[in-house]
């Protein structure tokens, strides 16, 4: 069962209610880095599909958080890493251009695709490119 006081604290009156921004519990606790409550969302069946009010994929939002565990988490369960949002870009898009270096290790690790172009024709490699990374320049090369 969801633990009750962080539904409480997060103005959810159950594990599939949304909150008044229309996003779930599922991508609010991957949006805070809770592996603990995405686990246990995960186990109580929950929509793994469902997409904040950006149009966000749960991933995208672990990947806010920069939680390795809430990644992992979902993609095990099935969550999408490969989604694209409404403008095209993937978790590993997110990752590349906010310099999260880790995540895109861990993304490359998890089967996400580097070459997935977004509405603007770049891909992760682009972005890591335009961010200057050459950590992650390489990572996403070695791919």
């Amino acid at each position: 069962m969801t633990d009750v006081q962080w539904l409480k604290e997060n103005r959810l009156e159950s594990a599939t209610a949304l909150n008044r921004d229309g996003d779930s519990a599922l991508i609010l606790a991957a949006r805070q880095g809770r592996a603990d409550i995405v686990g246990q969302l995960i186990a109580e069946g929950v929509d793994i599909y469902t997409l904040d009010s950006y149009g966000n994929n749960a991933v995208w939002a672990a990947c806010y958080a920069e939680s390795e565990g809430c990644v992992r988490e979902l993609i095990a369960a099935g969550c999408d890493p490969n989604y694209r949002n409404p403008a095209g870009n993937t978790a590993m898009a997110y990752a590349a251009s906010s310099g999260k270096d880790g995540l895109v290790h861990l993304l490359l690790e998890l089967g996400a695709d580097p070459n997935i172009a977004n509405d603007d024709d770049m891909t992760p490699l682009d972005l890591a490119a335009s961010l200057t990374s050459f950590k992650l320049l390489r990572a996403v090369c070695a791919a």
